[in-house]
């Protein structure tokens, strides 16, 4: 009866989550920004993408951007979290990063154009939604997560 017990614990402990990531590249004042081409979350964000099964997290966003972006990145630092769970009960994970180390030609992609942009100017473009929010976590080391939550079909947030 335990074991029942313990396996019927650890089986509600268990859920699907989805992994991405976001990396913001820093030289100097100016980050690398991307115009989003996507419908579902369109505006300028910075690089990023999903963690594919089996993949390192840092091999993940090191990936990702170099697809995005063309520049090869090195020593992602963690620097937070965003998350939040779906209508159907999975958790939706982005690990942020930021560096200032990368080499190579920055190249827009499929994903939507690529360019460098003053970091005190981001709030004056077309940011997708919520990436004011998560600039906060990339800037601030005093918070290390903006988690989402919904109450009465409402979307709450808050920052940790």
């Amino acid at each position: 009866l335990k074991v029942t017990c313990a396996k019927e614990q650890k089986m509600r402990r268990t859920e699907t989550v989805i992994l991405a990531n976001m990396c913001m590249i820093c030289d100097g004042s100016r980050v690398v920004v991307e115009n989003r081409a996507d419908a579902n979350w369109p505006g300028f964000a910075f690089p990023g993408g999903h963690v594919e099964k089996g993949e390192s997290f840092t091999d993940a966003v090191i990936r990702e951007v170099f697809e995005e972006t063309g520049l090869k990145i090195s020593s992602p630092i963690l620097c937070g979290i965003k998350d939040w769970v779906n209508d159907d009960g999975s958790r939706y994970i982005v690990l942020l990063y930021k560096t200032n180390k990368f080499e190579g030609t920055l190249t827009s992609s499929d994903e939507g154009e690529v360019s460098w942009a003053e970091l005190s100017e981001l709030d004056k473009m077309s940011l997708a939604s919520g990436m004011d929010n998560m600039l906060k976590v990339f800037l601030n080391d005093e918070i290390s997560e903006l988690f989402f939550y919904k109450e009465n079909d409402e979307w709450i947030e808050f920052f940790k």
